[in-house]
């Protein structure tokens, strides 16, 4: 099974007049079983951005799983009031009201969880009830499914990608994410494409996380400054491989830049 796995999406700094069209093209070519997207679908959380995500995500062929990021709550200098006590009220009305999606198939099992709260700035925060979704959820999916975790802000502090925040109460999260056996966690929000195994103890359960660049926007950062990235991850018996397909302008279309393949852990590893 194939996976696209789509981040940063900011529409209202979109990078290239044909790239939202160019990156469906490219996912749909591809035939893929789900589209995760972890959030920031939008740059200031306006009826008109949403309009164009919803349209994004209807184009695409497979079915989507879809995570709000930090910019997809109201701004705090124009609604502070909407900030506080219903941020996210655009995207539930447009994207989803769902904030814990879930997909199952192919002995694939994805949960999506929230981190963008209106009393964060950036950071993004997750709950206690995200933390139980995870536990719950995985259980009940058994040791033998591939398992992934959908969620914007990061979990971790990850040395190659330099000084960065993670979501409040991450540590407690990525604890929760280890007991579930959590193969892959994909997660956006710092614009740089990154790939990087896990492991919180030595010789114990390895995750791998997954941090797309901005799919479609001007606002790439550091060495990813002018470049546009999505992960394509594909899903076998063995292992899975998680290919960075990097959008070239010149050919008007994704190409592949890296792949990296990880074993898959067994029941006890």
């Amino acid at each position: 099974m194939e996976l696209a796995h789509i981040s940063d999406i900011h529409f209202g700094k979109i990078a290239h007049p044909t790239i939202v069209e160019d990156l469906v093209a490219d996912v749909n070519a591809r035939g893929v079983g789900l589209v995760a997207v972890s959030g920031d679908l939008t740059q200031r959380a306006r009826r008109s951005q949403f309009k164009a995500a919803r349209a994004m995500l209807d184009a695409f062929e497979a079915p989507t799983l879809v995570v709000p990021g930090n910019h997809d709550v109201f701004a705090w200098w124009r609604r502070p009031i909407s900030r506080i006590f219903d941020p996210l009220r655009r995207y539930r009305q447009y994207i989803t009201d769902n904030l814990t999606p879930t997909f199952v198939a192919d002995e694939v099992a994805v949960l999506g969880i929230n981190s963008a709260y209106g009393l964060t700035i950036k950071g993004g925060r997750i709950d206690a009830s995200s933390r139980e979704m995870i536990r719950s959820f995985f259980a009940a999916e058994g040791e033998g499914r591939f398992k992934a975790l959908v969620v914007h802000h990061h979990l971790t502090k990850i040395h190659a990608l330099g000084r960065h925040d993670i979501a409040r109460h991450a540590r407690r999260t990525l604890d929760a994410a280890m007991d579930a056996r959590i193969d892959l966690i994909l997660c956006g929000h710092l614009h740089v494409s990154h790939i990087e195994p896990l492991e919180i103890i030595p010789g114990a359960h390895r995750l791998v996380i997954a941090s797309a660049g901005t799919a479609t926007s001007s606002r790439g950062r550091k060495e990813h400054r002018d470049t546009n990235f999505y992960n394509l991850i594909t899903v076998t018996e063995q292992a899975f491989v998680v290919e960075e397909r990097r959008y070239d302008v010149e050919k008007g279309g994704f190409v592949e830049e890296s792949t990296t393949r990880f074993e898959r852990m067994s029941a006890g590893n």
